[in-house]
């Protein structure tokens, strides 16, 4: 049981934060993120091969393609390190090695978050979608979406899903429609799976500053490029909402920012978002284990 172990997960930062004042302080070990994924059964036996700046690690699970996965350092102030750290150490034991799936609307962060678990808790990352891009020829999604169509995207993406449930220590960025086929939660729920809810509003922000060329499901969307975004999403949220609320944990944004003192969502950073994340897990896991409920 593991109600007693997992205790008050701010007391347990305040006491690692505590340690930066102490003489003789030595920096925690780099994390390591683990970036793209991909199922090419490679020709020679499974090795590691290593160089300088990138690691790529071959495996094989059963019946299940090689997978690809490669590495890259990501610094972080030592202060977040140490909550990131004092929060994967909480809920590894119980995690026992599971993947987490990390869903939500298309613009949440789920890569840049996932990355940043994936580093805490010393997994490796993958990006489904970049896995499904490779899988194909290497067209883009969009790319996909226009040549074959979203039911033969969606298809892809469920072979990929079913593939990556058979696999461990994985933190895995999922496309934002995945949710909707309910095979997709069979494979995802081998796993944990925790949603990024960010309000509609700070979505369209993001996707209109940096354009909507990379997503095809907001190509045809008139008018300027935020309120186009907005519409656009807010109709995919009314679509999918009752389905993200299957993930095993929920990360609401608004609900951090109000927490942290913040002016909103936008004003959180992705260690931010990471560090709720692995809190809610915990939670889940909690309650998973007979702790109390979240």
């Amino acid at each position: 049981m593991c109600s007693s172990v997992l205790s008050s997960s701010a007391v347990m930062d305040a006491k690692a934060v505590q340690t930066l004042n102490l003489p003789g302080l030595t920096r925690p070990e780099k994390f390591v993120t683990r970036t793209g994924c991909s199922f090419t059964r490679p020709a020679k036996p499974e090795k590691l091969q290593m160089t300088r700046r990138r690691v790529v690690l071959a495996c094989s699970y059963n019946n299940v393609p090689a997978s690809i996965l490669e590495s890259e350092g990501h610094k972080f102030p030592l202060e977040e390190e140490l909550i990131l750290k004092n929060r994967s150490q909480q809920i590894q034991p119980y995690l026992n090695g599971r993947c987490v799936y990390v869903v939500g609307m298309m613009g949440s962060g789920k890569t840049t978050v996932g990355k940043i678990m994936s580093q805490a808790l010393s997994y490796s990352f993958c990006d489904c979608d970049t896995l499904i891009e490779e899988e194909v020829d290497g067209h883009s999604v969009a790319d996909i979406f226009k040549l074959y169509g979203e039911s033969f995207f969606r298809d892809k993406e469920t072979e990929a899903l079913n593939k990556l449930s058979l696999m461990n220590k994985l933190v895995i960025s999922t496309g934002g429609g995945a949710v909707v086929r309910p095979i997709n939660w069979k494979y995802m729920h081998k796993g944990v799976s925790v949603w990024l809810d960010v309000p509609v509003e700070a979505l369209a922000k993001r996707i209109a500053a940096v354009g909507t060329g990379s997503r095809p499901l907001l190509h045809d969307e008139a008018g300027d490029a935020y309120t186009a975004a907005l519409m656009r999403l807010s109709a995919l949220f009314e679509e999918r909402g009752e389905f993200y609320a299957n993930a095993n944990a929920r990360v609401s944004l608004e609900n951090i920012a109000i927490k942290l003192g913040r002016r909103d969502a936008s004003d959180l950073s992705p260690t931010d978002i990471a560090i709720e994340a692995l809190e809610q897990i915990g939670n889940f896991l909690k309650a998973e284990d007979g702790g109390y409920a979240r």
